[in-house]
């Protein structure tokens, strides 16, 4: 299956340890190496978001080495390591999505397997139709159809009303299979968890992990290959998530159906 891996800060951060740690399961130690692809907003408006990503393994993308090697900074992204299980091996496949949507760039990237979404009614997109063939795709679209309802001025909808769509959503999709998935519409991150390929072959939860991390000093917080850095004497608060621990520490196990939403470095909901 595929691996997921998002993180949210208080202050502009760079990311690219945290990165260079993630693609290492990108055909490296892990056999996910059908494509890649990383999100990330790059203005605290959060109307700004950069897309990159490819059809082959991260561990051996010189594109990616490239990346990892700029300062950039972001308060929100969202990464994908790809194994493919539906959609041949090709960028159009490769995640994360993004789509406009209410004049904000909306970001998604899914791991697991939903046979028969393409049946389903109720996840038949209409006007966001997916570029290619992958039943992640047509989930996001799907998902993307609904909050249309929500995003009709320039102004963000309240939270309360986002949690209750993407929680409908979630339980409808979980019914076909795992369906853990990042979404972030600029403003918040949303992390939802379910079932998993285990090592001991279940398909069973965590779905996901997710660790907070708090830096008095700001300026650098590294933890075993991640790293998030600000400017020096600004405190810094980061939260991330993962399919899988990337380091040593505390991740803490997401329930199956758990939703998290994470905000500016802080989880603010649940």
């Amino acid at each position: 299956m595929c691996e997921l891996f998002a993180i949210s800060t208080k202050n502009p951060s760079t990311i690219q340890m945290s990165l260079a740690e993630f693609s290492r399961h990108g055909g490296l130690i892990a056999p996910h190496k059908d494509g890649w692809g990383i999100a990330w907003y790059e203005s605290l408006d959060s109307k700004q978001l950069r897309l990159v990503k490819e059809a082959g393994p991260a561990a051996s993308s010189a594109s990616l080495l490239e990346l990892q090697g700029q300062a950039f900074l972001t308060t929100l992204a969202i990464s994908h390591v790809r194994r493919a299980t539906r959609g041949g091996v090709a960028e159009r496949n490769s995640q994360p999505f993004a789509r406009v949507l209410g004049t904000r760039w909306h970001s998604f990237a899914h791991n697991g397997d939903l046979p028969g979404i393409e049946a389903q009614p109720n996840l038949m997109p209409n006007a966001m139709r997916p570029a290619g063939e992958t039943d992640s795709e047509q989930a996001f679209c799907a998902l993307l159809e609904r909050l249309q309802a929500l995003w009709v001025t320039d102004q963000a909808p309240t939270l309360a009303a986002r949690v209750k769509l993407i929680d409908c959503f979630a339980a409808e999709v979980r019914r076909l299979g795992p369906a853990n998935f990042i979404y972030s519409d600029g403003d918040a991150l949303f992390a939802h968890a379910d079932r998993r390929h285990q090592k001991d072959g279940s398909v069973s939860p965590p779905g996901l992990w997710r660790l907070s991390r708090h830096c008095e000093q700001g300026g650098l917080l590294q933890t075993a290959g991640l790293r998030a850095s600000a400017a020096p004497g600004i405190a810094q608060d980061v939260v991330l998530f993962a399919s899988v621990p990337l380091t040593d520490e505390d991740w803490l196990p997401m329930a199956s159906g758990q939703i998290l939403v994470a905000r500016r470095g802080q989880l603010i909901s649940s």
